[in-house]
């Protein structure tokens, strides 16, 4: 028994030696993540770069990429493989002609294909996407084509992209595509055969080598992809007779300049694509070679930005809630040296006390209340979860649509805690009656996911009459609302039903009179105070918000999940102290109606959200075209800001309903 537990031991031995090297070793010794190890390629082994969508910062359109006269592979174009969140962020990646071989470098261009003589409504197309700034997308090894260009500002400065554009329309008013490719793939050579984590692997199970590769020892991993795009005019006799792939002779080629067009675009006139392909060995390893993609420009200005209002919030969070204590024990003490001649001076008496027979009555409308609770909970949970795998590098740029599929899959899941929490506020606002729970679990399974996809299938439509990849399938339509129907309702409507047979309730530490307390006459409405409680919540992830927003609508690529969750829960923090202390304040003016005032005390951050959305949108995208893109841009902002509100109000109306509990259970009431 002894011997067989060696093995064993060494193993976790091993493993924790594994994490030990993902964080506190250099990138190039990294831990692989399931799903993200390296493609090693042998000298000679083939290689295949794939297409995406045609995609553009101005027009929130995708478009397929063989929507244009472009070259297709001698076997046909065939469709990739795709996940659901590819799916529903418009991906559609499909084969492509570009071939080359590891380490094989093109003596000479490479020709593609001559194209039939292009339509005039083909002529007008290319040319419409030229002026949207519609770029091409290809990809290699998972890596998208980066192109560089000079900062026409500082012109020793370069600029960085993923893709390169259709085409252009020079100075003469003329459109030129780019029919030419200088390409350049990226390598690293593994070292000694193996890498210092499948040594550290071979070594815990002392029986057999695990390899992170597709072939043999001393293989090639692809780390970067560049592209220089030229508009060329080839020789009519060179190419004439030339099949795919077939080299020739190009002086236009061969000095690919993108600064000077050649290849025009006109009717009734055919388009000549070539390439060629150069490999040059980097030092970059293969857990570095997103790096490239992830830096962001100003990153210490981006950080001191964040890192500031992090600890103004924090700072005025603290003073807040000092003085929210200190408050509360002064009336606590006062009432509590009253004692038994609370009766004499009760006329004497203002504040919360008074309200203590109201204090927990039944709110207006609380179906509502605890269906919007519900569905913040299933929102918040699901926000939180996706942020901390992320943060964990599950969700990878690597693994594309891995964080759309994540969220979804998450929703889906979190819907038994939407119907347990809707139906349990039921029950505690009821006072421990669960008759009429079905009716609150129908309605947290259909109130915000019935919202949600109806605004998203009136933007499908817009989409599918487009003609865009941005449209959903009408499969995985299907699919969708098959997965709302069996999945996430029967999960919501299971978890009212817990929550309807769980024994006890919170048994409240003060009785409601029968007769409502009439409310005093405020000078000022407490509303107002609700609309201006915002503004702390939102100082709290603006920054960090426009960084999401760029992300969202200019393509750019987020990555600081490790922060976004910190902000996260720093946001969550400051929604239920703005929360308690309007709760607060409510209650020393003897005003009762608590309930809906501490959800959107907190909830009203959406509101500012909302307005940094149009103000992103004026002074961000102003580059934004077509009112199908301003219709995507409209109906995607409201449905973030609605799920921001319900995640934000259930924490601003948790943290009240612990805060009154706490505060009337404390104090001695006769």
């Amino acid at each position: 028994a002894k011997a067989m537990a060696s093995p064993s031991t060494s193993t976790i031995f091993s493993t924790l030696l594994l994490f030990l090297m993902h964080f506190n070793t250099s990138p190039a010794t990294a831990f692989y993540l399931p799903g993200s190890y390296p493609h090693r390629y042998l000298p000679g082994e083939a290689l295949a770069a794939k297409v995406n969508s045609l995609t553009s910062p101005s027009s929130k359109l995708p478009f397929p990429y063989y929507s244009l006269p472009f070259c297709a592979p001698q076997g046909g174009v065939n469709r990739a493989a795709e996940s659901l969140g590819e799916l529903l962020l418009g991906d559609r990646i499909e084969t492509s002609p570009y071939r080359f071989s590891m380490l094989t470098n093109s003596t000479a261009a490479l020709f593609l294909c001559r194209t039939d003589p292009v339509s005039p409504a083909a002529a007008d197309l290319i040319r419409s996407r030229i002026d949207d700034a519609y770029h091409v997308n290809l990809l290699l090894d998972t890596l998208p084509v980066v192109r560089y260009v000079n900062n026409p500002i500082a012109p020793d400065v370069l600029l960085r992209s993923t893709g390169f554009p259709v085409g252009v329309r020079a100075d003469d008013g003329e459109y030129y595509v780019y029919n030419h490719l200088r390409l350049t793939v990226l390598v690293n050579k593994q070292r000694n055969g193996t890498t210092r984590v499948e040594a550290l692997m071979a070594t815990a199970d002392a029986s057999e080598l695990i390899g992170l590769s597709g072939g043999g020892g001393g293989g090639y991993s692809v780390v970067g992809f560049e592209v220089v795009p030229c508009s060329v005019e080839h020789d009519e006799a060179a190419v004439g007779d030339k099949k795919m792939y077939d080299g020739f002779s190009s002086k236009a080629a061969a000095g690919c300049d993108p600064s000077v067009v050649g290849m025009r675009v006109q009717a009734n006139r055919p388009l000549a694509f070539s390439y060629e392909v150069a490999f040059v060995e980097s030092a970059v390893e293969w857990p570095s070679r997103w790096d490239a993609y992830l830096e962001m420009g100003g990153a210490q200005v981006h950080w001191f930005s964040i890192l500031n209002s992090i600890v103004v919030v924090a700072f005025l969070a603290a003073i807040v809630l000092v003085i929210l204590l200190r408050t509360v024990r002064r009336d606590l003490a006062q009432y509590e040296e009253l004692g038994s001649e609370a009766a004499p001076h009760a006329d004497d008496m203002a504040g919360w006390k008074l309200v203590a027979g109201d204090a927990f009555r039944e709110p207006s409308h609380p179906v509502l209340l605890c269906v919007m609770v519900g569905d913040g909970v299933r929102i918040l949970g699901m926000g939180v979860v996706t942020i901390l795998f992320a943060a964990l590098g599950f969700m990878s740029p690597a693994s594309r649509g891995a964080l759309v599929t994540g969220m979804l899959c998450l929703y889906l899941v979190l819907g038994l805690a939407a119907g347990y929490t809707s139906v349990r506020l039921w029950k505690t606002v009821r006072h421990g009656d669960s008759s009429g729970w079905k009716a609150v679990a129908w309605r947290a399974s259909f109130v915000f996911p019935g919202i949600g996809f109806s605004v998203f299938t009136a933007l499908n439509c817009v989409l599918w009459y487009n003609g865009s990849t941005g449209a959903v399938p009408f499969a995985l339509f299907v699919v969708l609302i098959l997965l709302w129907f069996f999945v996430s309702v029967p999960l919501t409507l299971a978890g009212g039903l817990l929550a309807s047979r769980v024994r006890g309730h919170v048994e409240y530490p003060v009785k409601t009179n029968k007769i409502a307390r009439q409310v005093p006459a405020a000078q000022c409405s407490p509303w107002v105070f609700v609309a201006v409680a915002g503004t702390l919540p939102f100082g709290t992830l603006f920054i960090e918000l426009f960084f999401i927003m760029s992300s969202l609508w200019l393509g750019r690529v987020y990555y600081v999940f490790g922060f976004l969750l910190v902000v996260l829960g720093l946001l969550v923090a400051v929604c239920a102290e703005v929360s308690v202390v309007l709760t607060y304040m409510g209650l020393c003016v003897e005003d009762w109606r608590w309930w809906w005032r501490s959800f959107f005390a907190s909830g009203s951050v959406a509101a500012y959200i909302l307005g940094y959305a149009v103000y992103y949108l004026v002074f961000d995208l102003h580059s934004l075209s077509g009112p199908v893109s301003a219709a995507l841009y409209v109906g995607y902002s409201l449905l973030m800001a609605l799920a921001v509100m319900l995640a934000t109000g259930a924490v601003g109306l948790g943290a009240s309903f612990c805060f009154v509990y706490y505060l009337f259970s404390t104090v001695k009431l006769d």
